[in-house]
This record gives C-alpha cells, sequence and structure tokens, in this order.
C-alpha cells in the first residue's frame, strides 16, 4: 500500500482578488489619485471669467448660409447680449445692429454663459442658446428650440475687430 501526497491550496477567502489583480487595482488606483491632483490645477486655469465672451464672432447663418459678424457686449446687471454688426449680402444690410441675443448670463459653476434668448428674423418664435469657449478661441453656441435636444451647434472663430465702422455698438 503505497500513500501519496497532494498538496492542496487552501481556499481564498471570497471578494479578495488574486496577488497580481491586487497589485494592478492598487498601481491604477494610486495612478489616478495621481493624475487626479495633476489636473485638479489645469481644470481651474481654465475656468472662463464672465467678460471672456465679449467680442467679435464670425457667424454662418444656419438657415440660409449668409455671413455675419457678432458683436458680444456686456449689458449691464450681469447680463450680456450680440449684435450684428456686419453682414455680406445686400438684402441683408438691414439687419447690421440688430440685438438678436439677450439675457445671457455667466454660469461659473459650468463654466458657460446660459439662458440666451436668440431673436431670428424670418422665424416665429425664440430661441434658447447657452454658450462655451473653447480652447482654440471658438465661440460654441448651441441654440435649441425648447429642448436642447431639438437645437444646432454652431461654432464662431473669434475676430480681432470689426469689420463695420458704420454700426454704433456698446
Amino acid at each position: 500500500m503505497s500513500f501519496e501526497l497532494h498538496y492542496v491550496k487552501p481556499p481564498r477567502p471570497s471578494g479578495t482578488p488574486p496577488l497580481k489583480r491586487r497589485g494592478i487595482l492598487l498601481f491604477c488606483s494610486s495612478a489616478f489619485l495621481l493624475f487626479s491632483f495633476l489636473l485638479v490645477p489645469f481644470a481651474l486655469f481654465s475656468q472662463n471669467k464672465p467678460d471672456d465672451i465679449i467680442g467679435y464672432y464670425l457667424n454662418e447663418d444656419p438657415f440660409s448660409g449668409a455671413i455675419s459678424q457678432i458683436y458680444i457686449y456686456n449689458a449691464g446687471n450681469g447680463t450680456y447680449e450680440g449684435m450684428v454688426i456686419w453682414v455680406n449680402e445686400i438684402e441683408r444690410k438691414k439687419y447690421e445692429g440688430l440685438v438678436f441675443l439677450k439675457g445671457m448670463i455667466f454660469n461659473d459653476k459650468e463654466n458657460e454663459w446660459q439662458n440666451a434668448a436668440l431673436i431670428y428674423p424670418g422665424k416665429k418664435g425664440n430661441f434658447k442658446a447657452y454658450m462655451r469657449l473653447e480652447k482654440d478661441g471658438r465661440l460654441r453656441v448651441r441654440g435649441y428650440w425648447g429642448v436642447s435636444m431639438f437645437g444646432k451647434t454652431l461654432y464662431w472663430p473669434r475676430e480681432k475687430e470689426s469689420r463695420n465702422l458704420k454700426v454704433v455698438h456698446p
């Protein structure tokens, strides 16, 4: 009669990952914490100030394709407005000087300008909008009617100066 001894591993407590997986989990959680602490200062520095939106922007009309220049300015009481300064089509010259964007306020928690009312000539009703400055200097404009899901996002590049010195603006 011969006996063979076999080594049997003791059972691991349930819920305890194997040593290799524990090491990977520890490494990943440490890396996540490290990157989180490194990215916090960058997030703080990328925060916009309310007046950062003030300036000239080039806009392509989403309905007609016409090009116009918009000037966004501080209207007082913490609100911002947008005015059409220049248009590229003669039949649209009547819109120069039109304040079509009103009531926009800066939300520092969301880092965007919100609650804007858009008046669109030739369209019934008012549209709503919110805006955010992109890192490349363009203004991301989300215009919608009713629910934000039913809207359009446009990108307005910033311009350095007015294209029309005849229109007086704030």
